[in-house]
């Protein structure tokens, strides 16, 4: 397939279910001011494609590009804002600070970095959507491209090395 039917068919894609495949993004995107950028990088990556021809069904080929580029997307995202969110969360207002609690304040929040950093991905993803942003496994599962019950399991995981870090700090 030459270019020029390369990027007809990918045109004809835009014009068939780009409407759609928005619909189909906006329940799996946290922002959704985020959803022209992956509708644009999944078209992209459908250009990049070598061969079109084997593409069997075009349409469910974009759908699930998409999918993968949202769940990308969403790992990105949950890692990249992490220190800034969790410092945030943290910080409270005080009228006299005590040096001593800001000192045990700062290293608990680094005990909890550690402890975020030692997850896998997703299983930090989950922890994060469940507990900070109160989604449901169902909703996590959906935008990791998982069943509930495997998002259950990484947030048992993370779960379990939070666990190990109190015990370890006690």
């Amino acid at each position: 397939m030459n270019a020029e039917s390369k990027q007809a068919l990918v045109a004809g894609l835009v014009a068939s279910h780009g409407t759609q495949l928005r619909r189909f993004l906006f329940n799996r995107v946290r922002n959704s001011d985020d959803i022209p950028d992956i509708v644009q990088e999944a078209f992209l990556r459908l250009l990049r494609v070598p061969d079109h021809e084997a593409i069997r069904s075009p349409e469910a080929y974009l759908f699930t590009v998409a999918r993968h580029v949202a769940q990308q997307h969403a790992l990105h995202q949950s890692t990249a804002t992490l220190s800034v969110e969790l410092q945030h969360m943290l910080t409270e207002p005080e009228t006299a600070p005590d040096p001593a609690l800001e000192v045990s304040a700062q290293q608990s929040l680094e005990e909890l970095e550690r402890a975020l950093q030692r997850l896998s991905p997703k299983a930090r993803a989950t922890f994060l959507w469940h507990r900070r942003d109160g989604l449901t496994l169902e909703e996590i599962g959906d935008r990791l491209g998982l069943s509930r019950a495997m998002a259950k399991k990484h947030l048992a995981k993370a779960l379990l090395e939070f666990r190990k870090l109190l015990v370890e700090t006690e």
